[in-house]
């Protein structure tokens, strides 16, 4: 597969949506995934990524302006021991809770469809990283209605075993702009990861549109030790 430019795949795509990014750095050190968020209305865009104790959550800018928390209030990235878990939605919390039960990450999400915001039928994102004994490796999951039609619900797993060093893989919602929003088509796009946080989370927030990004979560992980350091970008300010 061909690696793209992660930044002109961006800068070309004025709504990508949410986006999910999973990788190892060009260095082999460290386990990296990356998640930002985009926005069309008020409700949405009324959002900022918070700490959590493990993790982030979203929560709104002003809460005055929370017209609507279905959908865009959420867990995005929780850890559950070993493992990290990256979505865009509340799969977040089964996939945590059904694998604290022994269940797998497949076998979670197959409880769950596309999310129910028609004629959209976003398609459900979700990503998790096993770090152990100094191994690494990722899985990447879309959920989505068959071209639109909700009938049909298609499910998708990649995984990625031992994964090469300084490539990463990009999953994200719509193919661009539109009404109804078009789904995400294909498997995940490759990509190159760099090995320092700040950069990569500057130019991901750079190349993102202006008018519609709301926020961007970067964690890098070393897959040595598990220490993690991680990078929130807001635009807008909790009030």
């Amino acid at each position: 597969m061909k690696t793209i430019d992660i930044c002109e795949e961006l800068k070309a795509n004025s709504y990508p949506g949410r986006g999910i990014i999973i990788g190892k750095s060009a260095n082999g050190k460290y386990a990296v995934t990356a998640y930002f968020i985009m926005g069309r209305s008020v409700n949405s865009r009324n959002r900022v990524f918070t700490e959590t104790a493990d993790g982030i959550k979203t929560e709104a800018a002003d809460p005055a302006k929370l017209s609507d928390p279905h959908l865009v209030i959420y867990s995005p990235v929780r850890v559950l021991g070993n493992k990290t878990i990256v979505t865009n939605g509340d799969q977040t919390d089964t996939i945590y809770e059904l694998m604290d039960k022994q269940q797998t990450f497949e076998q979670s999400l197959r409880t769950r469809v596309y999310e129910d915001d028609a004629p959209n039928y976003t398609p459900r994102i979700s990503g998790i990283m096993h770090i152990e004994n100094g191994t690494y490796n990722y899985a990447m999951s879309i959920i989505k209605s068959a071209d639109g039609d909700p009938s049909c619900c298609e499910r998708f797993t990649y995984t990625y075993t031992d994964p090469v060093s300084g490539v990463g893989h990009f999953i994200h919602t719509y193919i661009g702009d539109g009404s109804p929003l078009p789904s995400f088509e294909g498997e995940p796009k490759k990509i190159a990861i760099p090995d320092d946080i700040d950069k990569f989370a500057g130019d991901l927030w750079a190349a993102l549109n202006e008018d519609n990004k709301v926020s961007l979560f970067v964690r890098y992980i070393d897959i040595e030790s598990g220490k993690a350091v991680s990078k929130i970008i807001n635009k807008y300010t909790k009030e």
